[in-house]
């Protein structure tokens, strides 16, 4: 049996045009849209988007976690799950220590451990609001003792939102599989990488609270290289070239490298990137890199390829980078996935 994922697309943001293109995601058939916190709030978005849609599942990917505390976080979350009728799973991620201290002006200090015990905070929230038992959390990093009648939401109809959580790393994957609903794997990350070191960390982690990974959603933004001419194939494989590029010199991201016997590459990346040689560090990056990747393949190819490579693997896709697709070619492309 081929095995189904659910494909996903992405929202921004646009104040004129949120809801029109929530409501084409969900004509054209994409499963659920994921909002992402760069220049703006990753929340906003999606609460536009839960009016302006019936069946669209609707995520942050990712809300910095770090950026906010447990209780922001409850909130936002449970307001967003009721608002969207119970479609609203919030994405998590850590960052990296020179944005939460520098950027956000938030302490870092043990990433995994702080971010296990923030999403059990943001559970104990939640367990407080649904049976009205009294708020007695308290960890390392996070304290939550105070909830009055006042400011608790009650119980939401719609039960809590998934958890999934943002990871490269093993110990930060572990997490996930833990105290989280399942993973959200970086789209620097190879289909290798995910067998042989994403996966066995989740279900070690899956495996300490009593849930195997069958329990769990693993959601892929994938790169492909694809395009309706030839000239649109030639734009998306130097596009990619360069994001693998990128991520490939952040320290966080070499272990990927270091699984292919590319380790060696990730400090010249480095360089280059501090002296802000962009065109440059993408002009390493060679086609077996690349295929490593990147699924590589004509249009109509796509759904056949992606299925071949991940449908063992992962429950949910997306789309990492747009192509210069006609809408009919896309939703003709989107039909082509095996679904429930």
């Amino acid at each position: 049996m081929v095995p189904a994922m659910k494909i996903d697309g992405g929202i921004g943001f646009d104040r004129t045009g949120i809801a029109t293109a929530a409501r084409a995601a969900e004509e054209i058939g994409y499963d659920g849209v994921w909002s992402a916190e760069t220049g703006h709030d990753p929340f906003l978005p999606l609460a536009i988007a839960a009016d302006a849609t019936e069946r669209l599942e609707l995520a942050t990917g990712i809300a910095v976690a770090f950026a906010r505390n447990p209780m922001n976080l409850a909130i936002l979350a449970n307001d967003l799950h009721e608002l969207s009728g119970g479609r609203f799973i919030l994405g998590l991620g850590s960052q990296i220590k020179p944005h939460i201290t520098k950027r956000y002006s938030m302490p870092w200090s043990h990433p995994a451990p702080r971010m296990r015990e923030l999403i059990l905070a943001i559970r104990a929230i939640w367990a407080s609001w649904a049976t009205g038992e009294k708020l007695a959390f308290r960890g390392e990093f996070y304290t939550h003792t105070l909830m009055t009648p006042f400011f608790s939401p009650g119980p939401n109809a719609f039960g809590n939102p998934k958890i999934l959580l943002a990871a490269v790393g093993e110990l930060m994957t572990e997490v996930a599989g833990e105290v989280g609903d399942g993973l959200l794997a970086h789209g620097f990350t190879t289909e290798r990488y995910l067998r042989e070191v994403s996966i066995p960390a989740l279900e070690r982690g899956a495996a300490k609270a009593g849930k195997t990974r069958a329990d769990l959603v693993v959601s892929y933004p994938g790169f492909v290289v694809t395009g309706a001419t030839d000239e649109d194939v030639e734009a998306a494989t130097k596009a990619v070239k360069a994001q693998i590029a990128f991520y490939g010199s952040t320290p966080a991201y070499r272990p990927v490298l270091e699984l292919h016997g590319w380790g060696d590459l990730h400090p010249e990346l480095n360089t280059l990137s501090k002296r802000g040689e962009w065109a440059a560090m993408g002009e390493l990056i060679d086609d077996e890199m690349l295929e490593a990747f990147a699924v590589v393949c004509p249009l109509e190819e796509v759904p056949a390829r992606i299925t071949e490579r991940f449908g063992d693997l992962v429950d949910r896709f997306s789309f990492y980078a747009p192509y210069k697709v006609s809408a009919d070619q896309w939703r003709a492309l989107l039909a082509g996935f095996p679904r429930d």
